[in-house]
């Protein structure tokens, strides 16, 4: 579904396109695991936390069984830490279970450059050695920086580098859709 939005902003997913693609995702977890045994989603902090948490009850949903749900917040694994504010805000991450031996599942919302993906890597690490890990982002929009792909996409969207992917999440922007927006041009450059 692609519609405007106001100047340069198209959408490419409204609330129900979102829904349907958590449940695709969801069960195709469920079937390259063969079930939930040995499970675990993690969420990068913000969207991709919410987003897991809405992938285990739609796991649980489908396959009867809970999944255990972590919150992981990379701030400080960032390579561009500096470059993003002189005092970054860092949230806790929250992982209530040992993560040696588990099949993680790794959840974000978008996937760009892989930078995000690669610090959360590095994160997980520090926690425990999982058996395996496995990403599952809502949206994929290309221009890999590091050799990292998504094992489950909700939807692969082409962009350019001067567009901006928004997920807006009912629990943090009280309305759901993902939004492609153009960016405004760097001062001196022409539209």
């Amino acid at each position: 579904m692609t519609s405007g939005n106001g100047k340069g902003n198209s959408r490419v997913m409204d609330a129900e396109g979102l829904r349907r693609a958590l449940t695709r995702i969801a069960h195709e977890i469920i079937e390259r695991h063969k079930g939930t045994t040995g499970l675990a989603l993690v969420g990068i902090r913000t969207r991709g936390a919410f987003l897991a948490q809405r992938l285990a009850k739609e796991i649980e949903a489908i396959d009867h069984h809970p999944v255990p749900v972590g919150a992981l917040d990379i701030t400080l694994y960032r390579d561009d830490l500096s470059r993003i504010a002189p005092n970054p805000i860092v949230r806790a991450t929250a992982i209530p279970f040992d993560l040696t031996d588990l099949s993680i599942v790794l959840v974000d919302d978008v996937l760009f450059t892989g930078r995000t993906i690669r610090a959360a890597l590095n994160a997980i690490s520090d926690l425990g050695r999982p058996k395996q890990i496995q990403l599952a982002v809502l949206v994929d929009r290309g221009h890999r920086e590091l050799p990292i792909r998504a094992d489950y996409v909700g939807k692969n969207v082409p962009t350019s580098l001067q567009e901006h992917v928004e997920v807006q999440l009912n629990e943090l922007d009280e309305r759901e859709e993902v939004v492609i927006k153009a960016l405004a041009p760097a001062t001196g450059e022409k539209p």
